[in-house]
C-alpha cells in the first residue's frame, strides 16, 4: 500500500475525532456558554447537516482543480473550522466553526476514496479505501476518548486546538505524499451528475442510508440502554464506546480485504449479520456480557459494509465518480440522522430503551433486500447493470504512485 494512504488516514482521523468528540464535551460546552445541553446539541445537528449539504457542494467546487489540491483545500477548511470553534467567544460562533469544519467532511472522504482507489491496482481498491477509513474508525478508539479526557481536564477549547493541529499534520502529509494525479480528461459536472441515473449507484446509496441507519439506531441510545437496561455504571459508557470503535476498526479492515475478493457475498454477510445481531440485542441488552459483545459486533458488521458500498459506487460511477462518492458519504450521515429520529420515536412511544434495536434490525434487513435486488439486476442484465472496469494502467503510466510505495 502507498504511503499516501497514511496521509489520507491521518486526515480521516482528525475528521472522525472532531465529529464525535463533541458528544462527550456537550455538558462542558453548554456550561461555558450558558446554554442548555439540548441547545448545545445543535453543534451535533449542525455538523451532520453541514456534511450532507457540504459533500456535493464542495465536490462541485472541486471539479475545476486537481484532486490533490482539493484535498489540501479541504484540510485547510477543516483547520479553520476547528480553530474558530476553539476561540469562539459566543455559542453562535462555535456553531459557525462546526459547520465550516463539516463542509470538509463529505468531500474529503468522497474525493479521498477516489484517490485511494487510483493509487493501487484494480484488485486492491476496496482494501485501499478501507485503509483510508481506518483513520475514521481509529478516531473512535483513540481520538474521541483522549479528546474527551483532555477536554474535561484541560478545557474543551484545548481539544479543538489539538484537532486543528491534527489537520495541519494531515495537510502536510497530503502535500508531501499524495501524488498529483491527473484529472480525468473530458469529465465535467454533467458527467458527474449523470452517475445518478445509474440504478446501481442509487441502490448502493440507499443501502448506505439503511445499513448505517441500522447501526446508529442502536448506538445513538447506547448510554441509557447500557445504564438502565444492562446495569453498567455511567463511567463504563466511554469504554463501551471504545469497544464499539474497536469493532469498527476490525469490520472496516475485514470488509476491505474480502470485498476485493467477493464483494456482494461480503455485503450479504455483513448486512444479514447486522440485522440478526440487532434483533437479538433487544434481549441481550439485559446482560452485561452479551450487551458488550453486541456493541462490538454492531460496530464490526456495520463498518464491514463501508469499503464494499463505497467501492460499488465508484465502480458504477466509473469515469465520473467523485460527486457520487462524496454524496455517498452524505448518505452515511443521513442514515445516522434518520435512525436517531426513528429510535427517539419508539422510545417516546413507551417501547423502552431497547426498542431502537428493532428499528435498526428492520433498517438493516431492508438494506439486505436492496443488496439482493442489486445483485439480481446485475445477473439478469449484465450489460446494463455490471460495473465498468477500467483497464489496469501499465507500470510506466504510474511512476508517481510507484515512488510512494
Amino acid at each position: 500500500m502507498p504511503l499516501a494512504l497514511l496521509a489520507l488516514a491521518i486526515g480521516a482521523f482528525g475528521i472522525g475525532t472532531t465529529e464525535f468528540v463533541i458528544m462527550g464535551l456537550l455538558p462542558d460546552v453548554a456550561a461555558d456558554f450558558g446554554v442548555s445541553v439540548p441547545t448545545a446539541g445543535f453543534l451535533v445537528t449542525g455538523y451532520a447537516l453541514g456534511v450532507m449539504f457540504g459533500a456535493p457542494l464542495m465536490t462541485v467546487v472541486g471539479t475545476k482543480i486537481s484532486r490533490k489540491n482539493m484535498l489540501m483545500l479541504l484540510m485547510g477548511l477543516f483547520i479553520v473550522g476547528n480553530v474558530i470553534s476553539a476561540v469562539a467567544p459566543v455559542f453562535a460562533v462555535m456553531i459557525v466553526g462546526r459547520v465550516v469544519a463539516s463542509l470538509a467532511h463529505g468531500a474529503f472522504f468522497g474525493i479521498g476514496s477516489v484517490v485511494a482507489a487510483e493509487l493501487v491496482a484494480p484488485e486492491k481498491k476496496a482494501g485501499a479505501i478501507s485503509m483510508m477509513f481506518t483513520g475514521l474508525t481509529v478516531a473512535n478508539v483513540v481520538g474521541v476518548p483522549l479528546g474527551t479526557f483532555v477536554g474535561q481536564s484541560a478545557g474543551w477549547r484545548v481539544t479543538f486546538f489539538i484537532v486543528a493541529a491534527l489537520g495541519v499534520l494531515g495537510l502536510a502529509g497530503i502535500a508531501r505524499l499524495v501524488p498529483d494525479l491527473p484529472k480525468a480528461e473530458g469529465v465535467h459536472l454533467r458527467h458527474e451528475l449523470a452517475a445518478f441515473k445509474n440504478v446501481q449507484v442509487l441502490l448502493a446509496m440507499a443501502m448506505t442510508v439503511l445499513g448505517f441507519g441500522g447501526v446508529f439506531a442502536a448506538i445513538t441510545y447506547i448510554a441509557p440502554m447500557m445504564t438502565d437496561v444492562a446495569g453498567y455504571a455511567e463511567s463504563s459508557v466511554t469504554w463501551l464506546l471504545v469497544l464499539f470503535g474497536l469493532g469498527m476498526v476490525a469490520g472496516n479492515l475485514t470488509g476491505g480485504k474480502f470485498a476485493d475478493r467477493r464483494l456482494m457475498p461480503m455485503l450479504f454477510t455483513a448486512l444479514g449479520g447486522l440485522a440478526v445481531v440487532l434483533a437479538l440485542f433487544t434481549a441481550g441488552a439485559h446482560n452485561k456480557i452479551t450487551a458488550a459483545v453486541a456493541v462490538f459486533l454492531i460496530g464490526a458488521l456495520g463498518f464491514a459494509t463501508v469499503p464494499p458500498l463505497q467501492k460499488r459506487v465508484l465502480d458504477f460511477a466509473h469515469g465520473a465518480p467523485t460527486l457520487a462518492s462524496a454524496v455517498n458519504i452524505g448518505a452515511f450521515n443521513l442514515g445516522n440522522a434518520l435512525s436517531a429520529w426513528l429510535g427517539g420515536i419508539v422510545i417516546a412511544a413507551g417501547f423502552g430503551y431497547t426498542s431502537p434495536n428493532w428499528v435498526g434490525a428492520v433498517l438493516a434487513a431492508a438494506a439486505l433486500v436492496l443488496a439482493v435486488v442489486s445483485a439480481a439486476l446485475e445477473r439478469r442484465a449484465p450489460e446494463r447493470h455490471a460495473p465498468a472496469v477500467a483497464p489496469a494502467p501499465a507500470a510506466a503510466e504510474r511512476p508517481a504512485v510507484a515512488a510512494h510505495h
